[in-house]
């Protein structure tokens, strides 16, 4: 018989391990919602046109796609969650509430080689808030993100927002000498830059018609980076442009330091995002040590919603995934070695002596304790050990034992406290009652 393994770029999770991932989870969701974000969700798999006329044609050889047997339409996985919003956005842009305020933890799958920080499938946060403008709706998503990963034990000297705006970015280029019809071009090297080489930056950048001075200036843009709590004043000059051309950055700072975020965030003026579609705001978080991957990234994408068929409406949103984010936090030491520990913590576990009145009324008080809306869980083991039943009760970190024995035969049953020690001997009609009472005091404790 064959061996079968997981398909290259995926990956099983054993109970630990998606323990980890459901901490993961679980702390995006927290953040979402008390930022006031909705979940939503979409389909595993869209029409292949929906991502063509996002991203073009070019990321076909991205994506897992198919075509039904005997179908004439063409589909694909997911590979990222954007258009399945703007979408349903657009089918419903009459009703919505001005801003909506939506995320997503979905699965997501992309047809690349499978690298660290980037498999095949992945879990993605995405955050997006639609129909407001300005830097107060640009700094509320970035903020739901800083709040997850503070949560998550990260600190501004672990991570941090790499950001830009591609208008005034566009302005600094065209003041550096770039040709308004070479822009496209120079957002394309400056997104590229970490990955080049020095002398093929170099090569392209002298193709966009720049000369030797132009050159070197272009390059020190590419490399500007900045405390958003510096003056537009200092930031200008660094830039060699005036001050009004950095208007959109300066409502940002502004806006950043009122909600004390400031220290998470740099401007970078080698950010631009390469996707077409953002409009404004950009950013990235990246580990400070520049390890790995981008962790998130996000921006503006006013006109993504209109393009699919909706009205035109103002967008910012981010997307983070499980994988980066996972390898980052492992190396700083912040998730647990043992996901078990994670695991959800039975309130009750049902000790029986293996007489057999024990065994034919451990099951009714099973699904009592169950039905009072307990974690309850019992052994499988035949032994009338009741030592080694208790061992096994702490090794699944049970907060309370209910021992059933030889007090059934006078109506009562034995209830053990394992987290503080000491016992009790309790009338079997009062042991659900009990044992509920004991739980709620050991959760406020």
């Amino acid at each position: 018989m064959a061996a079968f393994q997981s398909p290259k770029g995926t990956r099983d999770f054993y109970p630990d391990q998606m323990a980890l991932r459901r901490h993961v989870e679980n702390i995006w969701r927290k953040a979402s919602v008390d930022c006031g974000f909705d979940e939503i969700e979409g389909p595993t798999f869209e029409h292949l046109s929906l991502f063509t006329a996002k991203s073009g044609p070019g990321i076909v050889s991205e994506l897992f796609s198919f075509r039904r047997a005997g179908g004439s339409d063409d589909y694909a996985l997911r590979p990222e969650f954007t258009p399945t919003l703007a979408r349903m956005a657009a089918a419903r842009a009459g009703t919505l509430s001005v801003p909506t305020k939506w995320f997503a933890i979905p699965l997501h799958f992309r047809a690349e080689r499978p690298q660290r920080g980037r498999l095949r499938e992945f879990v993605q946060w995405t955050v997006d808030l639609l129909g407001s403008q300005g830097a107060a709706a640009d700094c509320e998503v970035i903020a739901c993100a800083v709040l997850a990963l503070e949560r998550l034990g990260l600190k501004p000297t672990d991570v941090r927002f790499r950001m830009a705006h591609r208008g005034a970015s566009a302005a600094v280029l065209t003041a550096a000498g770039v040709a308004d019809e070479h822009i496209g071009d120079a957002f394309e090297l400056l997104d590229r830059r970490d990955k080049l080489p020095p002398e093929e930056f170099q090569s392209r950048a002298v193709k966009l018609g720049l000369d030797d001075s132009a050159q070197k200036r272009f390059a020190a843009i590419a490399g500007t980076k900045l405390p958003v709590s510096a003056s537009m004043n200092e930031v200008a000059a660094s830039l060699g442009v005036g001050a009004d051309v950095l208007a959109p950055l300066a409502e940002l700072s502004e806006k950043l330091c009122a909600l004390g975020l400031s220290d998470w965030c740099q401007w970078d003026f080698g950010i631009v995002r390469g996707l077409a579609y953002y409009t404004g705001t950009v950013f990235e978080v990246h580990e400070c040590a520049g390890r790995d991957r981008a962790i998130a990234g996000g921006g503006r994408y006013d006109g993504l919603v209109e393009l699919f068929g909706g009205p035109k409406m103002p967008a910012i949103g981010f997307g983070m995934g499980d994988v980066v984010l996972g390898l980052v936090l492992a190396d700083k030491g912040l998730l647990p070695h043992d996901g078990s520990q994670l695991l959800p913590r039975p309130d009750v576990f049902l000790i029986s002596d293996g007489s057999d009145l024990a065994e034919r009324e451990l099951p009714q008080l099973l699904m009592r304790i169950r039905r009072a809306g307990m974690h309850a869980r019992h052994s499988w083991k035949s032994t009338k050990n009741i030592g080694k039943l208790l061992s096994e009760a702490g090794k699944h970190r049970a907060r309370i034992a209910l021992i059933v024995g030889a007090e059934l035969a006078e109506g009562a049953v034995v209830i053990k406290d394992l987290e503080n020690g000491g016992q009790r001997i309790v009338p079997l009609a009062d042991a659900v009652e009990t044992l509920s009472a004991m739980s709620s005091a050991m959760m406020r404790a």
